[in-house]
């Protein structure tokens, strides 16, 4: 195992903690200690990027999606809240689910709801209706979350970090590029097709792991209730985790303020832009994807503590720069990418302190750990919206900036 970061990490890293006796199963024979392959890896990057991107169509057509309902700006806001809530859910209810299920069989069954939900959202006759319709969405895409610790369990400890980056920076990236394809689909189309092109998307990519995913056993034996329940134990007894979540929901929120509301930006004075060049900026962030393999390395070398005090300052630094140069394109855009940069980077660091805890909890860590900072993110684009309405751009960049900073006076005490 590779070394942990402080006497917390040791502390909870023990085989099986908060697990119940008798719960973890032995590992499956296919983990070679070689890793994953790398097809298999490619895979799993280029699947979760493309479910995640769906949490994320909508931030860039938020304008659009005002004139299209006559919603307000906070209203329209609530849209991506809800996605993000949807998930935080899912991740609460259904990511544990992944170490008492086989996985393959999981992942198909919650891709092909998601196709449905796909399907009424971009049939919605009204607001409402595609709220609902996003919330479903929100719930049933973690199955990226199901699908990242996979790719834990398949990596030997040496090299866990490196896996579950490059696995990670195809979630990103799909993340950052949902923004682009969204705005240029909607430009040239309408928004109701950017919903409806993901749903056949969707079902290609259900077949597609239906028949390429190895068969993997369940880590662990525990009823639904149980299993629930020791969900929330790992949090009591793991304070790396409550940490490495509580960091990383500060920084969600503040990657959730900003993108959130970049749109009202651009599409006002002095931007002015359309659609498909709100799109196009959003390409800007996508370069803080690469970011993830350099992470995950870091993270193998031992470094979680010092680059997650860095990462922590420069998000803060980069909503400076944003409001600073709010009138120029090419400071936005390197705002955009320093801060997505930032984000990538704890998020790696934090999975590589959480998925050491206990090797037989790995979905039920990643349930915990990714439903917090989901909350964060759901909190911050609602706020980010409010933000925007009450006091414009500057108001947005201050709260931005915040809550990296209260995340990192609270971490620079700390060991992990």
């Amino acid at each position: 195992m590779s070394q942990p970061n402080g006497p917390a990490d040791l502390a909870d890293s023990a085989p099986g903690a908060g697990t119940g006796k008798g719960a973890a199963l032995p590992p499956s024979p296919e983990s070679p200690q070689a890793g994953p392959p790398r097809r298999l890896v490619i895979l799993l990057a280029v699947s979760c990027g493309l479910t995640v991107a769906n949490l994320y169509y909508a931030q860039p057509l938020l304008s659009e999606l005002r004139g299209s309902f006559h919603i307000g700006a906070v209203t329209a806001g609530s849209l991506v809240t809800a996605t993000q809530l949807g998930y935080a859910l899912g991740l609460l209810l259904l990511v544990p689910l992944g170490d008492v299920t086989e996985k393959r069989r999981l992942a198909t069954l919650l891709l092909s709801l998601t196709v449905g939900a796909l399907v009424l959202a971009g049939a919605a006759p009204d607001f409402a209706v595609l709220l609902v319709a996003s919330l479903i969405v929100g719930c049933t895409l973690t199955v990226a979350q199901i699908l990242v610790p996979f790719a834990a369990d398949l990596a030997p400890d040496a090299s866990r970090g490196r896996v579950v980056g490059q696995v990670m920076s195809g979630l990103l990236t799909g993340i950052l590029l949902s923004r682009t394809v969204g705005s240029v689909v909607a430009g040239a189309t309408s928004w109701r097709v950017v919903y409806l092109g993901s749903a056949a998307l969707m079902t290609i990519l259900t077949l597609v792991l239906r028949s390429a995913l190895p068969a993997r056993p369940p880590a662990a034996a525990l009823r639904y209730g149980a299993l629930l329940k020791s969900t929330v134990r790992l949090l009591k007894v793991h304070p790396a985790l409550r940490r490495r979540a509580l960091y990383q929901a500060a920084m969600f929120g503040a990657f959730s303020v900003f993108w959130t509301t970049i749109s009202f930006v651009l599409t006002s004075a002095p931007f002015h832009y359309h659609q498909w060049q709100v799109g196009l900026f959003a390409l800007a962030g996508a370069g803080g994807a690469l970011i993830a393999p350099q992470a995950g390395r870091w993270a193998d070398r031992g470094l979680v503590r010092p680059m997650t005090a860095v990462a922590l300052a420069a998000a803060a630094v980069a909503f400076g720069v944003a409001v600073v140069g709010r009138h120029s394109v090419l400071a936005l855009g390197a705002a955009a990418v320093l801060l997505d940069m930032a984000v990538q980077t704890t998020l790696i660091l934090g999975q590589h302190v959480v998925y050491q805890l206990d090797s037989g909890a790995r979905a039920r860590l990643n349930s915990a750990f990714m439903a917090t900072f989901f909350v964060g993110g759901a909190v911050g684009s609602q706020a980010g919206s409010a933000a925007y309405h009450l006091g414009g751009w500057p108001a947005v960049t201050a709260l931005g900036a915040a809550l990296p900073l209260l995340a990192l006076t609270a971490a620079f005490p700390r060991r992990t």
